[in-house]
Parts: C-alpha cells; structure tokens; sequence
C-alpha cells in the first residue's frame, strides 16, 4: 500500500469516527491554506471561475469566491469519507432533490434515466441517496492510479449502493452495459462537464470552446430513456440537487447521429452553466477546462468519478 492509498484509508476509517464539527474545522482551515498558498489548482479554480463570472467581477471579490470553493471542495471530501458510516435515514435527510418525481415516475416505468452532472457538490452523496430512495443506479468511474486507490473508491461507492463500471478495463464495455441498465430501469448518472477522452463533443461553455463527453447523448438516443441535468450546490445544513429536463430529443428527422449527439451536447453544456453560474462556489474544477487554456502547474487531486 503506497502513501497515497494510506491516506485514503486513514480518511475512511479515522475521519468518520471523529466529531464532525472537529473534521470539519479541520478540512477549512486546510482550504484556507491552500488558498493562502496559491498553488497550481487553486490558479486553475481561479481562471475557471474567472470565465464563469466574466470580467466585470473585482479580483477581490473573486478572491472571495475562490475561497469559498476551495471550502466547498474541501467539504465535498470530509463528507466522502464520512458518508459510510452514514445511517439509511441520514442519508437520506442529508441529501435533498427538486425534481425527485420526475426519477421516482421513470423508475417506476421501468424506463430508466440519464442524468448529466457536473463536478459540483456532493454527486456521491446524490448517489448515495438514490440508492438508499430504493432505485438502481450505476455509473462509471475513472481507473485511477494506482490500482489500489481505484480499487478502494470502487468498494466506498459500491457500499453506498452504486453498481460502478470502469471506463475502460472491464469484462464488457461500458457503454454496452449502461444500455442494458437504463434499458432495464436504472438512474444512470454522469459527469458531463470535463471530457477525459479528447475525442468529446466540441460545445461553447461560458464563452468559450471545450469538449464535454458524449456518453449522456448517446445513451438518450439509443434508449429513447428521458436526459436531465441536474444543479449540484451546497446549503449549510445538506447537500442539494435540482433536475432540469427531460430534454428535446432530436429526431433522426433532424439529421444523422453525431450531428443530433452535438446538439444535444450542447443543450447539456447549456444547462450545465445555468446551474454553475448559479452556484459557482460549488463548482470543483480545478483542471484544466478550456481549449484555449494553458497548464498553471498541478491540480489537487480530482474527485475519481469518470464518464461513459
């Protein structure tokens, strides 16, 4: 076990035993120096809330907001490693969503749903919730390295409920078996707003170029299963989500497929800004988001989810 899986573990095992206020206090002063010391991930958290505010914002007050989402980022961890020492009812009252009829209603039609998320929030404890509502869900991650820290996050999202497919790696595709599940009924959740493939759907976010995944579309269009996106944003006493959607699927009527996924896209791309922009302070991307953007040297460590 290297260093990185140790402290992974000690996360899982010590934190959750520990008060949450003392954890808490901990993991914000940790925000604070890391903003204080102003390293490669808190410049690119500040050029990406830069785009999203616009240039009008003063530096001081985005300095503010730059702060307040290195909390929020800092937050989003303490609660991972607590969430499995979480009661059912716990989670359940720790998590709440504005549009849980629309899921409730599609599950019990047995048509499954696609759900385009961002790098907000808390998507585990999302996660976590609908599992513990009584709906399948599965979703993919990342194969992160090392194995061993992949292997650790997988049994803490598989123990929450979640069925997680790798990216790559598996028995059978992933997108193969995400057909099979929404076909079957199952919510499946996505992380849309960062394409990890370089062969993503080109969209204008923000005003600016990026690739997003083109898992979400595709699945929609292959299933006929309703595509939300939701808004991921913290209130002080839970975690929140809000769906948007069922989206406009475009017919074949409308073209071939890749021109109907890149519209389609592109209605994600637009829905997921309306939620950021929204709660900025919740957004977690500390990488690199833009075409047009260089490197400002490293990242803090990315939340291990992945995308079809």
């Amino acid at each position: 076990m290297n260093l990185t899986e140790l402290g992974y573990v000690a996360g899982w095992r010590v934190l959750r035993a520990l008060p949450r206020p003392v954890v808490a206090a901990a993991f914000q002063a940790g925000a604070d120096r890391a903003h204080r010391r102003g390293g490669g991930g808190t410049a690119r958290l500040r050029a990406n809330l830069r785009r999203v505010v616009g240039p009008e914002l003063p530096e001081a007050e985005l300095d503010e907001l730059v702060k307040r989402g290195l909390r929020s980022y800092a937050r989003y961890w303490m609660e991972a490693f607590r969430l499995p020492a979480l009661s059912r009812a716990q989670i359940l009252s720790g998590f709440r969503l504005d549009g849980a009829e629309l899921l409730a209603a599609d599950v019990a039609a047995g048509r499954g749903a696609v759900v385009a998320l961002p790098h907000a929030g808390n998507w585990d404890a999302a996660g976590a919730w609908v599992a513990a509502t009584g709906w399948p869900i599965t979703t993919v991650m990342e194969r992160l390295k090392p194995e061993g820290v992949y292997e650790r996050f997988v049994a803490f999202r598989e123990g929450l409920g979640m069925e997680i497919l790798p990216t790559h790696g598996g028995p059978r595709p992933a997108f193969d078996v995400l057909l099979d599940r929404v076909r079957a009924g199952a919510v499946v959740p996505l992380l849309a707003d960062r394409d990890l493939s370089a062969r993503g759907v080109e969209v204008d976010f923000f005003g600016g170029k990026t690739r997003m995944p083109a898992g979400p579309a595709l699945l929609a269009l292959h299933t006929g299963a309703p595509l939300y996106v939701a808004s991921l944003w913290y209130e002080p006493d839970a975690a929140c989500a809000s769906l948007a959607g069922p989206l406009p699927m475009p017919g074949p009527e409308s073209g071939p497929l890749d021109q109907r996924v890149r519209s389609l896209t592109q209605l994600i791309a637009d829905g997921l800004a309306a939620g950021i922009a929204r709660h900025p302070e919740d957004w977690h991307m500390l990488q690199r988001m833009w075409l047009d953007q260089r490197g400002t040297g490293a990242a803090l460590p990315s939340p291990a989810a992945g995308q079809a």
